[in-house]
């Protein structure tokens, strides 16, 4: 196999009239991590599938090993040795391992399926990747999304793949997930394999790859060595505008406290206190575990506190349930927007009006909202109020989930990875639209798992560590400071 395996040169693609490529060259080598990065519509997508034979490109090349190829479908790709894992998961829960792995190519002796045969390969396939904790025989519903995402990367390399297109697989993992999955890659890549890899996230292109391409706007902007570029560079490649410019100034002072809790716990948590004031944004932190989204959970009414005091502006009163938790004035934004967050397959009018109907019914809102004015006023881009929500991009679909929030106005938002899985550009809207709230009285919590945000957007960090909270940083903290606290080695050195 040549060191470029593939090479796309000069592609361009247009959907009725409207040009979504402007000739994009990439060059994939094997034994190679490459970032392909940009905002949403930048074209990524598009060239995934142009690289799968989803699409045909209207102009332009693909080499296969310096050969000219041309995929008219799918299986042309698949055939050359060129596997995608798109972020939604393309398997059948109630079907087994080794099932999913040969859906469509059952390897059959005498007239039917061999079953022995196929899950025998499936073993060896996860033996050669270094898993041990998959059962070719388990049921795909009784496994982790990670181990999903093994499962996909076990089909891909079951059809013989040299390329393997990832886009934004650690979107729906958990912190610990991830590592997994960095350890997945970085196996893949020593054995050889051209791995092209999508993702919003800097952390992990930083981490995986060793080189970025970078579109905008449908053309290719740079590709650069990962260890010759910073992000703040990166970002400008992807947005024009640096990585400081991402955070809005404070322009409030905090006011009166709005959220108070205190010695409050329960079979998560044990012995919270904490205060968040009008105006203010007060991040929470903490590694996987530690304790920050069940304080989330607990103040919405989802696993209610047991012990000590919730108070909101100055009264004790007792959560158990969401709607009480919204008739007392506190929004949840979740951090699974399209499991929790919305109705994927109702409209956006329907979804920003969700809260509004179901947990105000019967009881007036604080403020009502023309719909058209709110849907503006978080700057959601779509063909209409009537357009399903599954069709929008990730950063979009964030906006509508704040906006169901805004139609009713609580006086404490909790927020919980409130960028997770949206572009750079989407990012800055919701840090515009979170910091806009809090100027307009709004007490805030944010909960993330990237440090620049939570630092970037936080007037106090308050750190989780092992359920309970082990201290509090100003404005602008060290990434150091943060972790120290999270793991307990600065437990006591912070006042």
């Amino acid at each position: 196999m040549s060191d470029v395996p593939v090479r796309l040169e000069g592609i361009t693609k247009s959907f009725l009239g409207v040009q979504v490529l402007r000739g994009v060259d990439l060059e994939l080598r094997a034994g190679e991590v490459h970032a392909l990065m940009g905002e949403n519509g930048a074209g990524k997508s598009t060239l995934l599938k142009v690289l799968a034979g989803v699409h045909r490109a209207d102009t332009g090349r693909i080499l296969l090993n310096g050969e000219e190829v041309t995929f008219s479908a799918p299986r042309d790709a698949q055939a050359a040795g060129i596997a995608i894992i798109h972020q939604e998961l393309n398997l059948l829960p109630h079907r087994t391992v080794a099932e999913n792995v040969f859906l469509g190519r059952e390897p059959v002796k005498r007239g039917q399926v061999d079953r022995r045969a196929m899950e025998a390969e499936t073993r060896r396939l996860l033996e050669w990747l270094g898993e041990d904790g998959i059962a070719a025989d388990a049921e795909v519903v009784r496994l982790s999304v990670a181990q999903r995402q093994v499962v996909e990367i076990v089909k891909a390399l079951s059809t013989d793949a040299k390329v393997l297109a990832m886009d934004e697989p650690t979107a729906a993992l958990a912190d610990h997930e991830v590592e997994l999955l960095y350890d997945l890659v970085k196996r893949l890549r020593e054995r050889g394999m051209a791995i092209l890899y999508v993702s919003h996230r800097m952390r992990e292109v930083f981490d995986l790859s060793q080189r970025i391409t970078v579109l905008k706007d449908g053309a290719f902007v740079t590709c650069v060595e990962t260890e010759h570029i910073t992000s703040d560079q990166l970002v400008r490649h992807m947005v024009g505008r640096s990585l400081d410019a991402l955070y809005p100034d404070r322009e409030s002072e905090p006011g009166e406290v709005r959220l108070a809790l205190k010695n409050a716990g329960n079979d998560r948590v044990r012995g919270v206190s904490l205060e968040v004031r009008a105006g203010e944004i007060v991040g929470l932190a903490g590694l996987q575990g530690s304790g920050r989204s069940a304080i989330a959970r607990a103040v919405w009414g989802v696993q209610p506190f047991t012990t000590g005091t919730l108070e909101l502006d100055g009264k004790p009163v007792r959560i158990t349930t969401p709607r009480t938790a919204v008739r007392k004035g506190i929004g949840y934004v979740t951090e699974d927007r399209k499991g929790e967050g919305l109705a994927l397959r109702q409209s956006v009018r329907d979804n920003a009006l969700l809260v509004r109907r179901a947990a105000l019914r019967g009881k007036p809102a604080r403020k009502h909202t023309d719909l058209a004015e709110l849907l503006k006023s978080v700057n959601v881009v779509s063909r209409g109020q009537h357009q399903e929500v599954r069709y929008l991009s990730g950063g979009n679909q964030q906006k509508v989930v704040l906006g169901k929030w805004l139609a009713v106005r609580p006086r404490v938002l909790v927020v919980d990875e409130p960028t997770r899985g949206i572009d750079v550009g989407a990012k800055q809207a919701v840090y515009r639209l979170l910091r806009d709230l809090a100027a307009d009285g709004m007490a805030i919590l944010m909960i993330s798992s990237e440090l620049p945000e939570l630092i970037g957007m936080s007037d106090r960090i308050l750190v989780m560590h092992e359920g309970a909270v082990a201290g509090e940083l100003p404005a602008g903290a060290s990434e150091e400071a943060v972790m120290g606290l999270a793991t307990g080695h600065g437990i006591g050195e912070v006042a």
